[in-house]
């Protein structure tokens, strides 16, 4: 297990503040965890333009794809790349805009409860085993910190967000990631 900090940052995490965050609502539980993919440009992996993207830095000319990404301004807590290397951009204490329009259990809005943990990947690309290694690692820290993050509460962006969203996607191996945790 990782140490989390009292400030909501990962002891062992690379920090990459971003600016892409605002304070959660009063009283709101943390009791949600999201697991995202994201790569760009899509399928591609390694580059800087996750960081870049997260933190307001992407240069949209770049990449013919980009294009769409222009002013948006979207984070996530944590993004673990190929290797395993943990990410974090936004604590935990704070609201990441990750999920977007999303419902969970009859609640809107699930970046006023959740965390969210972005894999670097693509929906039908298998994921590592580091990084499998560390997600593992990274959600039994989280549920040892905040426990009503029960194992019905770790969830897809598909899953507060269908038809919207599609990851982690068919490659994100859910019965050996939750096997794992017990």
């Amino acid at each position: 297990m990782y140490l989390i900090e009292p400030s909501g940052w990962l002891a062992n995490a690379a920090r990459h503040p971003s600016p892409n965050y605002n304070q959660r609502p009063d009283g709101a539980d943390i009791s949600l965890l999201v697991i995202h993919n994201i790569s760009l440009p899509a399928g591609q992996f390694g580059g800087p333009y996750v960081h870049a993207l997260f933190t307001n830095c992407l240069d949209c000319s770049v990449h013919d794809s980009f294009s769409d990404l222009n002013g948006l301004q979207v984070s996530s807590h944590l993004f673990i790349d190929r290797e395993g290397g943990i990410h974090q951009f936004v604590s935990f204490n704070d609201r990441a805009w990750h999920a977007g329009v999303s419902r969970f259990d009859g609640r809107e809005n699930c970046n006023d409860f959740s965390i969210g943990v972005e894999l670097e990947g693509a929906d039908d690309i298998p994921y590592t085993d580091a990084q499998y290694r560390e997600l593992i690692a990274v959600t039994e820290s989280l549920r040892a910190y905040y426990p009503a993050i029960s194992s019905a509460r770790i969830v897809g962006h598909c899953d507060i967000a269908p038809g919207r969203k599609t990851d982690p996607g068919s490659a994100f191996d859910w019965a050996y990631y939750k096997n794992e945790l017990g």
